[in-house]
C-alpha cells in the first residue's frame, strides 16, 4: 500500500516537474523574443533619429540661404542692415566695411583731450538713389504636351438638337462631378442622335467655356476625324464617368483652365492621332484609363483626334 502511494506521489511530482520545465522554456523563449524586439526597435529609432538630424540640418541651411537672399534684396533696395545687440548673427548681416550705408560708427570717447584740435567735418555723402525693386523670377511653365489637357471619361445623359443651329448637338454630360456639363458638338452630320444618347465618351474638361450660338459649351467631346467621317472615341470597358485619361510618358498635370493665348491644345493637336490598331495616341504614346484599357476609335486609323 505504501509503495503504491509513493509511486503515485512520484508520478505527480514528475508531471509537475515536466510542466515547470515547459514553463521555464517558454519563459526563456519569450525573453529572447522581447530582447530581439527591443534590439530591432533601438535600431529603427537610431535610423529615424539620424534622418531627423539630417532633415533638421537641411532645413537650417535652407532658412539661412533664404535669409541671406532676403538681406541681399534689402541691400539692393537701399535698406540698412542693423545688427541687434546680443543676437546671434549667422552671416546674415554684411560687415561694416562692405557698404557705407551699413556702417555703425564707433562711439567717441566720453571726454576729449583738452588740447585736441577739433576735427573737420567731412562733407555729407550724397545718397545714392534706391535700386529698382528686384522682381522675383516667374515660376517655370510646364512643357506644352498632352499632360496639360484634362481628359476624362464622360457619359452623355441627355442630347438633342441645338435650338438655333441645325448642325449642332446640345448635350448634358456626366463627368463624375456634382452636376453635368453642358457641351455643344458639331456632330449632327456625322453621328445619328440615337447613337449619342447614353454613350461613354472622352471629354476635354479644361477648355475655356465658350458660347456657341448663344449656349455656353463647357467641354469638348474628343473624336477621330477626317473631312468625310468622324467617330466619337470610346473609353475601355468598365470605365465610369470621371475616370482620368493618362498618356504613357507624359505625367498628368492639367491646367485648371487652358489659356487661349498660349495655344496649348492647338500645339498638341497635330500629334494627337489614332494608330494602326485604332488606339488614340499622342506622339505615338497610348492614351488609356489605368487598369481598364486604351482609348480607341471604331474604324478610323492614322487620323487626327480633335
Amino acid at each position: 500500500m505504501l509503495t503504491a502511494t509513493f509511486r503515485q506521489f512520484y508520478r505527480r511530482s514528475a508531471l509537475k516537474m515536466t510542466e515547470l520545465t515547459q514553463i521555464v522554456e517558454k519563459n526563456l523563449q519569450a525573453q529572447v523574443l522581447v530582447d530581439s524586439i527591443k534590439s530591432e526597435m533601438t535600431g529603427i529609432l537610431q535610423v529615424k533619429k539620424q534622418q531627423l538630424i539630417k532633415e533638421n540640418a537641411d532645413l537650417t541651411k535652407q532658412v539661412e540661404a533664404a535669409l541671406s537672399q532676403l538681406t541681399k534684396l534689402e541691400l539692393a533696395n537701399g535698406k540698412k542692415q542693423i545688427p541687434v545687440p546680443g543676437a546671434v548673427v549667422r552671416g546674415l548681416c554684411t560687415k561694416a566695411s562692405e557698404s557705407a550705408d551699413t556702417i555703425v560708427a564707433a562711439a567717441e570717447p566720453a571726454i576729449k583731450p583738452v588740447n585736441e584740435a577739433p576735427k573737420e567735418k567731412k562733407p555729407a555723402k550724397e545718397k545714392k538713389p534706391a535700386a529698382e525693386k528686384v522682381k522675383p523670377a516667374p515660376a517655370p511653365e510646364a512643357p506644352i504636351d498632352v499632360g496639360r489637357l484634362d481628359l476624362r471619361v464622360g457619359k452623355i445623359i441627355e442630347v438633342g438638337r441645338h435650338p438655333d443651329a441645325d448642325s449642332l448637338y446640345l448635350e448634358k454630360i456626366d463627368c463624375g462631378e456634382p452636376s453635368p456639363r453642358t457641351v455643344v458638338s458639331g456632330l449632327v452630320k456625322f453621328i445619328p442622335l440615337e447613337e449619342m444618347q447614353n454613350r461613354l465618351v472622352v471629354v476635354m474638361c479644361n477648355l475655356k467655356p465658350a458660347k456657341m450660338r448663344g449656349v455656353t459649351s463647357e467641354a469638348m467631346v474628343m473624336c477621330a476625324s477626317t473631312t468625310e467621317k468622324v467617330e466619337v472615341l470610346s473609353p475601355p470597358a468598365g470605365s465610369v464617368p470621371g475616370d482620368l485619361v493618362h498618356c504613357e510618358g507624359y505625367p498628368r498635370q492639367p491646367d485648371a483652365q487652358l489659356n487661349p493665348k498660349k495655344k496649348v491644345f492647338e500645339t498638341c493637336a497635330p500629334d494627337l492621332k489614332t494608330n494602326d490598331a485604332l488606339v488614340a495616341c499622342y506622339k505615338g504614346a497610348v492614351l488609356h484609363v489605368p487598369g481598364k484599357g486604351n482609348i480607341v476609335a471604331q474604324t478610323l486609323k492614322n487620323v487626327n483626334v480633335k
